[in-house]
């Protein structure tokens, strides 16, 4: 991150990885993915703002709180086309239904989705849909924030987490330098004081164990992190800030 043309450039590279949205094709960072992603965080922060703005509208338009949830959860998932969804159903399947290391990473990776993916949806999806009902207004701070600190933890588990396989994704991207990690902590940071000192207290202790725990978990059944295991971090960190949102604002 060493100037504003690669600092643009590292938004660029997220920003075009972790959304469908049509953009032109940009220059891979010089410093290699890994270290684009202190703007992980970022992407996360324009994700939240559409689905917050998609939020609003149905709620202006005098439809129910539920019916606006459910709106912001689908912007959400046309946005990214689903990616944190399949990591988290990949590593509920892989996790759940393999007996050994290796027939773990065989299920997470194939494309098909078995019970435990579908049961992990749900309940994600449901915890989601229900924080926002219960939040209504307050959902819009709540979406900016959820989105972006969620995203915030991936770096830091790449760094702290040696990569489960040799030609994986998340192996492909390399291990970002304590600076990124630190950038994006930073970033969900003043995202997580918006709301009050109050609101950080509540919040922080459970991001922090929301990444060791997926930590643990991982290292345990696969011996390290890929790319499904970043996206099962986001999607639990983005649902327990939620509930701390519905815990701090009603």
């Amino acid at each position: 991150m060493a100037g504003p043309r690669n600092a643009l450039r590292d938004m660029a590279a997220c920003l075009g990885f972790y959304t469908r949205l049509p953009l032109p094709a940009f220059e891979m960072p010089a410093h290699g993915f890994a270290n684009a992603q202190w703007a992980a965080p970022l992407t996360g922060l324009f994700i939240g703002a559409v689905c917050a703005a998609a939020l609003t509208g149905v709620i202006m338009l005098g439809l129910p709180a539920t019916i606006a949830a459910a709106i912001a959860l689908v912007v959400s998932v046309l946005l990214t086309g689903g990616l944190h969804e399949d990591g988290l159903a990949d590593v509920a399947d892989g996790f759940g239904g393999g007996s050994t290391r290796e027939k773990k990473l065989a299920i997470m990776k194939d494309s098909r989705i078995g019970s435990y993916g579908v049961v992990a949806l749900i309940l994600s999806f449901l915890l989601r849909w229900s924080a926002l009902v219960a939040l209504g207004l307050a959902a819009i701070p709540a979406l900016l924030i959820a989105h972006t600190a969620s995203r915030a933890l991936m770096p830091a588990l790449m760094r702290l987490s040696p990569p489960a396989r040799d030609n994986g994704l998340s192996a492909g991207a390399g291990r970002p330098s304590r600076g990124t990690v630190l950038v994006a902590l930073a970033i969900s940071g003043v995202l997580l004081l918006v709301p009050g000192p109050g609101f950080a207290v509540i919040a922080a202790p459970l991001l922090a164990l929301a990444l060791f725990l997926i930590k643990w978990l991982a290292e345990r059944q696969i011996g390290g992190q890929t790319g499904d295991v970043l996206g099962a971090l986001q999607q639990l960190a983005e649902t327990v800030l939620l509930i701390a949102a519905v815990a701090h604002f009603t």
